[in-house]
């Protein structure tokens, strides 16, 4: 029974199979979500704590992907460590690595998806000049100022708010916040989206945890470090093969 076990996980046909499955199940949920209002919600919770309060007659589909996923990553995993297992002793080291580089970065972009499914959240708000917000983790934040550059045809052309933190009544950091230039404190990030001058300054302000972001970020540069040194050799090599004097 463990041998079959093992056999299946570490079957490239097993991972095809995975993935097709996959593909259908969030081709048929591209077509349900639309149907639904309830699906609006996702873009302000996690995902888990939505699919917990949602009946199952129309998340079933999240739940039969999330599944596939865990047995696609402990798939990807088995197949790694049987790979560095099988080819220990190869004297190419580097390019028996590179796609296992890659796996693991495909695997921490999972986790990061995971971590953010169970603790993000997004809200968006309004705040004007002396407004103070409470964030989720106890800290406030006020807003000083609010600048707005207008350009002679009356656009407003760039935009950025001076903001302060407090914790228990007492003042512990300042910021700036522009358009691409978000603040983060606690974890949680707080963003300007835009402007409004008249009749007084008004910013739409977006407050959000994603505790999978740095995962995400590490998972990105693992599987783009393993996919060019992977490139880099696999092209060496073969320039090697074909040099006449080899």
């Amino acid at each position: 029974m463990l041998k079959k076990t093992l056999e299946f996980l570490i079957s490239l046909r097993t991972a095809v199979w995975l993935t097709v499955m996959l593909i259908f199940l969030l081709l048929y949920g591209s077509f349900i979500m639309p149907v639904h209002n309830e699906f609006l919600a996702l873009h302000t919770v996690a995902l888990f704590d939505w699919m917990r309060e949602m009946p199952v007659s129309i998340t079933w589909w999240l739940w039969a992907s999330i599944a596939i996923l865990l047995l696609l990553a402990t798939n990807t995993l088995v197949c790694s460590v049987e790979s560095i297992i099988r080819k220990r002793g190869a004297r190419q080291w580097l390019l028996i690595m590179s796609p296992q580089i890659m796996h693991m970065g495909f695997l921490f972009i999972l986790l990061a998806h995971l971590l953010s499914s169970y603790g993000s959240f997004k809200a968006v708000t309004f705040a004007y000049r002396d407004a103070v917000l409470q964030l989720p983790n106890s800290f406030e934040v006020k807003f000083n100022r609010l600048n707005a550059d207008i350009d002679p045809s009356g656009y407003i052309t760039n935009w950025a708010a001076d903001i302060e933190y407090f914790k228990d009544g007492r003042s512990v950091a300042t910021d700036r916040i522009l358009p691409n230039s978000p603040s983060f404190m606690g974890g949680i990030g707080i963003y300007i989206k835009t402007v409004k001058v008249s009749p007084f300054p008004v910013a739409m302000i977006e407050v959000s945890k994603e505790p999978g972001a740095p995962w995400a970020l590490a998972g990105s540069v693992l599987f783009i470090a393993g996919m060019v040194t992977l490139l880099v050799l696999k092209i060496a090599r073969e320039e090697e093969s074909n040099s006449p004097f080899v």
